[in-house]
């Protein structure tokens, strides 16, 4: 039977790290960015390692809405069931709630709450009726823990959280599961520049492995929410 997963901003970090463990474990993929080329490489790469996973691929900004609403009806128009949904897109912009930019907040919520909520509306529907699917949200230990010059990207993770728990609510009558994942510092282009040895850092691959491993639990058990930190702890 064909699998599909739906990763949202798939082509780096720990959205590609979780396609790579999907498709491995013979997944087909949908995934957008805002890059074409770098989604040209991924299916190129994934299609070649993994010879059964098939790409299916839009470029998107999903902080914009006419974008995020081209690339649900693309998502739509494949006509296939989605069975793991990871909403993974996100955007850290540093700064304090006093003095940072006016359009931060509005910016990180489109990006990383709206984002989540509206392809979540779209194919959830579908999970209730079939009885089936799982979705992980990308949180942060940022959803709990507030911290200085985190503000607005805060704000947006807190909500997210708080999202996540309630889909969990609405959906476990109907078999549906849904995660949150809470990680910590991992080596992505977020840290980019940054003066910490890599070992400082969580691997992507950790990530996904972990959630791959969340998704293969038997439908009688559910991993609520996963709290992954680096092993020195918190950056």
């Amino acid at each position: 039977m064909q699998q599909y997963i739906l990763v949202t901003g798939g082509t780096k970090g720990i959205g590609r790290a979780v396609i790579e463990q999907f498709a491995k474990a013979g997944f087909h993929i949908i995934t957008c960015s805002r890059n074409e080329k770098d989604l040209q490489k991924l299916k190129i790469e994934i299609e070649q390692r993994y010879t059964f996973s098939k790409v299916f691929y839009k470029e998107a900004d999903l902080s914009e809405s006419d974008s995020l609403k081209a690339f649900i009806n693309y998502v739509k128009g494949l006509k296939i069931k989605i069975d793991v949904l990871v909403n993974n897109s996100g955007l850290f912009i540093p700064g304090k709630i006093a003095e940072e930019d006016d359009e931060a907040l509005p910016f990180m919520i489109n990006t990383n709450l709206y984002s989540a909520y509206y392809i979540t509306k779209a194919f959830v529907g579908d999970m209730i009726k079939r009885r089936s699917g799982h979705i992980f949200n990308m949180c942060s230990t940022a959803s709990i823990t507030p911290y200085i010059n985190g503000g607005s990207y805060c704000i947006s993770k807190y909500a997210l959280y708080g999202m996540t728990k309630v889909l969990r609510e609405e959906t476990k009558e109907h078999n549906v599961r849904v995660t949150a994942i809470l990680p910590g510092a991992t080596l992505t282009a977020s840290w980019e520049g940054v003066d910490l040895p890599p070992e400082r850092f969580m691997k992507s691959e950790d990530v996904a492995m972990a959630i791959h491993n969340a998704y293969i639990l038997s439908e009688h058990s559910v991993v609520e929410e996963m709290l992954i930190r680096p092993q020195l702890g918190d950056i």
